[in-house]
């Protein structure tokens, strides 16, 4: 490709990074997907994007399955590959969306896996006074209580935490706030965690979780710590911080049927699926996950 479509490519990472705010993972997927499409117009002697042809975007498609890639990647790679020809659109670099209509083969749908009421309420019942055995406690709480994702529980800031409102502000996918309640147990292990907090923060540190050296723990360190206790609380499948996600909805939805709510806490910002909600207020919320939330509440 020559160097003006990788100045136009670079241009629309710049793009997708500071306008349109999204997360480092979502950007490396991006990158991936579409270097791949850069290396496929080199590899055809496309000397620009303009000269992409809806046979092009095809013969990407079937290039793309038989390298082996799954149906969903291939609907991603396809995906990142329309919006970045709707980009040269409307920056004037191209003259259509070669890519629209082009579709990926139909992928089974997966059904998110959940832990049950009892194997979460096992996860929970970690043991030990360490600092960082008081730290995991409270972040695995947090999660299932709040049903939050690995991006927001690491990017939570002691200040996002209302331990007396029994809430915590989050930063979701396209940099959305939303405010979630947190529940009894969780809020009574973050109030452990916090007064081992002061000791070992770095200075001006604003991290609610932090690692070792006293910085924000990392998304990594997060999912070894957490696949580390589930194996030590006998917790029979591979376990990780989407797991729990995906176990605050199935556990809140079997309790409560109101899959509103449940969509409203979760933050999903798929329009289609979450502009029925947004009339929902917060006392409604926080109502339901009361009523409903295994952990909501102190057992009496």
């Amino acid at each position: 490709m020559k160097a003006q479509a990788a100045h136009q490519l670079d241009a629309y990472f710049d793009y997708l990074k500071n306008e349109r705010r999204l997360s480092p993972h979502t950007l490396s997927n991006y990158r991936r997907d579409l270097d791949a499409l850069a290396a496929f117009c080199g590899a055809h002697g496309l000397d620009g994007w303009r000269a992409l042809t809806v046979k092009n975007a095809r013969a990407f498609a079937a290039q793309l399955h038989r390298q082996g890639l799954a149906g969903r990647s291939i609907a991603r790679a396809l995906s990142a590959a329309r919006s970045f020809l709707r980009y040269l659109l409307r920056e004037g670099h191209a003259g259509h969306n070669v890519f629209t209509g082009v579709a990926a083969p139909r992928a089974g749908k997966r059904l998110p896996k959940a832990l049950s009421v009892d194997q979460a309420a096992r996860l929970m019942q970690i043991d030990g006074d360490e600092p960082l055995t008081r730290r995991d406690r409270a972040l695995i709480e947090l999660l299932y209580s709040s049903g939050l994702r690995l991006a927001e529980l690491v990017s939570i800031n002691v200040t996002d935490v209302d331990l007396r409102d029994a809430t915590v502000t989050v930063t979701g996918k396209g940099a959305k706030t939303r405010i979630v309640p947190v529940g009894a147990q969780a809020r009574a292990a973050i109030a452990v965690w916090l007064k081992e907090r002061t000791a070992l923060a770095a200075v001006g540190e604003p991290a609610l979780f932090l690692g070792r050296n006293g910085k924000r723990l990392g998304a990594r360190a997060v999912q070894l710590r957490l696949k580390q206790w589930a194996v030590r609380q006998g917790i029979e499948v591979p376990t990780h911080p989407h797991m729990l996600r995906h176990s605050f909805a199935s556990h809140l939805l079997e309790s409560s049927g109101d899959l509103r709510a449940v969509q409203e806490l979760l933050g999903h910002a798929d329009l289609s699926t979450t502009q029925v909600y947004t009339h929902l207020d917060f006392q409604h919320l926080a109502k339901v996950y009361d009523a409903a939330h295994p952990r909501a509440r102190r057992r009496k």
